[in-house]
């Protein structure tokens, strides 16, 4: 059995279940799928039959069309100027200023710096699609948003064969594409890697050496309560959050982000 007729076989399921069980979410949560996920499955199924369940082989990026990062570097530093610009207003607003980018050449990048923690024994795989399914894409479904694409190193936990892997086949089911960071090169991640340092001194250093847990589900619920506070109490510096936590961040976006997912723009939320 291929890879395309595997994944076509476990969307075909959880149609199946959802109709046995009469509950969506239940069949969802057995079948590790976001309801999201599920109704687009549904749509494309009664629309296109099993043919429309087919992945769409996506097209590598073409890194000879990217810009070079001056142009970047400028498209960036008038995006944080005015972030109410659009992609073709500010190609315009650099044409004035004798730097010439195409309005395709301006992408949304709307990092938040959200962040989600869970507590595992083990870095496995099942561990990793559990995250994205009890956390993250929850989260983002209940402000009318989709997890598109998602960056993670290259461990074992995230990386592997899609047929035999299951975070990888759990992003396949999800129609989420997954780009991976360089080799030996943790700044392509910089966001996640300040936020482990971050974690490190601020929650676990000091948790820790206060409190003698005796169970993972209690020290879980101290991390909740630490990841609430940062996301929605703790200011951030730099030019992303601009002093503002990352809830606010994240909502003052969100109007945006929807605005360019419906013009089928790439946009990037860090979390």
């Amino acid at each position: 059995m291929t890879t395309q007729e595997k994944l076509i076989k476990n969307k075909l399921g959880l149609l199946e279940l959802a109709a046995y069980l009469k509950n969506v979410s239940e069949a969802c949560r057995v079948m590790g799928f976001s309801r999201d996920t599920f109704y687009r499955i549904k749509k494309a199924y009664e629309e296109g039959g099993i043919e429309a369940l087919y992945e769409k082989i996506r097209r590598k990026p073409n890194l000879k069309n990217r810009v070079s990062e001056e142009v970047e570097r400028a498209v960036v530093e008038l995006a944080l100027e005015d972030p109410s610009l659009g992609q073709k207003r500010v190609s315009d607003e650099l044409r004035k200023r004798g730097i010439f980018v195409s309005p395709a050449g301006v992408r949304s990048i709307t990092y938040s710096k959200v962040a989600f923690a869970k507590l595992y024994t083990s870095k496995h795989p099942i561990n990793s699609a559990d995250l994205l399914n009890d956390r993250v894409i929850p989260f983002f479904e209940e402000h009318g948003l989709s997890v598109l694409r998602i960056l993670t190193d290259r461990g074992t936990e995230f990386c592997g064969r899609i047929d035999r892997h299951e975070y990888e086949l759990f992003l396949a089911l999800n129609d989420i594409e997954h780009t991976k960071t360089k080799a030996k090169n943790p700044q392509t991640n910089g966001i996640c890697e300040r936020f482990h340092r971050t974690i490190k001194e601020e929650f676990y250093s000091i948790a820790l050496r206060r409190k003698l847990y005796r169970s993972l589900e209690e020290l879980q619920e101290d991390l909740d309560l630490w990841i609430e506070k940062y996301n929605r109490q703790r200011p951030h510096q730099g030019k992303y959050c601009e002093g503002k936590t990352p809830m606010e961040t994240f909502l003052g976006n969100v109007p945006l982000a929807k605005e360019k997912i419906h013009s089928n723009v790439e946009v990037d939320f860090g979390f």
